[in-house]
């Protein structure tokens, strides 16, 4: 007698535990997978914000090897008949690019007004006069390369009239992070003025005083007002008093570094610009508190956060 296998009618199928079991490991997966990226993420991008550095570094030392000298950084501008800062970030650019991207003027002052000492445009300006070709013939650089110099004015970043005392028609170089969205100006002829995306934020540059020989710390009596510090925090204040740009609210929110701020993380310590000095203070010196490249000078970048004086700010030294 011939038996016949009865087939069954139910399908195979995962049960509602398995499905649980299955989602959960996923679930699992994926809360481990996301962090791992996101350092990832941020070392390729400190990566990249070290080879800007790197190359920043490289235009740094054809200036000096030309002139001798790097580039002032002292924010203070007594400059006459139009006074106004010009802080440390924009000499950056001005010595690297020139403030209209044609390279630097060497009969340059280091002033807000851009003119020579006899009250001369060394650099072309939006509704001035045309530059005669000798100025041109003149320039040298621009040191870096303008396609990797990310050079934009200040009012792109921060927008026109809200960058007292700063003048908003000058360029800054800006770091790799794109925290702020680009703002049209809406005054320089197309197609310059149809600025869109996103870039970082400006590139602080503070030259050592090769005069100074002391270093503030929350451990010792020097104060971040002394004449013979290594480095001045004024040389950049007005530029980070600005705030961060890419923050909602009105005025934008303070930055840790903000000298006129409140959110000092030292105990006793008034000002904030005490952030700057604690993060360049180079522990491998015991004998005296020294900052990390006392010779020479330091830039500093916002870091993945957009914010100044925070722990993940970049610098063109290794702790």
């Amino acid at each position: 007698m011939k038996v016949t296998a009865k087939k069954s009618n139910k399908r195979a199928a995962f049960t509602i535990i398995e499905l649980l079991t299955i989602m959960s490991i996923i679930v699992i997966l994926i809360s481990l997978l996301v962090p791992a990226m996101s350092r990832v993420r941020r070392y390729a991008q400190r990566v990249k914000q070290s080879a800007q550095f790197h190359s920043i570094g490289v235009a740094m030392d054809l200036f000096n090897a030309e002139f001798d000298e790097y580039p002032d950084s002292e924010e203070l501008d007594t400059d006459i008949p139009a006074p106004a800062s010009y802080c440390g970030a924009l000499k950056l650019a001005e010595a690297l690019v020139g403030q209209d991207l044609l390279g630097f003027h060497p009969d340059s002052l280091f002033r807000n007004s851009l003119l020579d000492s006899a009250g001369v445009d060394l650099y072309a300006r939006i509704g001035g006069p045309q530059l005669p070709p000798e100025n041109l013939l003149a320039r040298r650089g621009p040191y870096l390369e303008l396609e990797n110099a990310n050079a934009y004015r200040l009012k792109n970043l921060y927008g026109a009239g809200l960058t007292a005392p700063l003048d908003d028609e000058r360029y800054v170089l800006c770091d790799v992070y794109n925290n702020v969205t680009l703002v049209p100006d809406g005054s320089d002829p197309p197609p310059a003025n149809q600025i869109s995306g996103k870039t970082g934020m400006p590139v602080l540059y503070y030259r050592a005083r090769m005069s100074g020989t002391t270093h503030p710390t929350i451990y010792n009596t020097v104060t971040i007002n002394d004449l013979t510090n290594i480095y001045d925090y004024k040389d950049n204040d007005e530029l980070v008093q600005l705030g961060m740009p890419f923050e909602p609210g009105s005025p934008p929110i303070e930055h840790l570094m903000d000298s006129a701020g409140g959110n000092t993380r030292h105990t006793g310590v008034s000002s904030d610009a005490m952030n700057l000095y604690d993060n360049i203070f180079n522990e491998n010196i015991t004998a005296v508190d020294r900052p990390y490249r006392s010779e020479s000078y330091i830039l500093l970048s916002a870091g993945f956060d957009g914010e100044y004086g925070t722990e993940d700010d970049v610098f063109n030294f290794e702790k």
